[in-house]
């Protein structure tokens, strides 16, 4: 089949910081964080996936 993805989430209670950056591993799209969410747990999600923290 193929390639298996992986979501790399952080850690319970870790927030998202200004500068983070993430990236869909469907089309490539990249996103830098400029306003961080409040929320503890926040997935950016891009074709349907979540994108990858890098």
């Amino acid at each position: 089949m193929g390639k298996e993805k992986k979501v790399v989430r952080k850690d319970k209670g870790a927030t998202m910081k200004k500068g983070d950056k993430y990236k869909c591993e469907q089309c490539g799209f990249m996103i830098t964080v400029e306003n961080p969410c409040c929320c503890d747990a926040c997935d950016i999600i891009c074709c349907g996936e979540p994108m990858v923290c890098l």
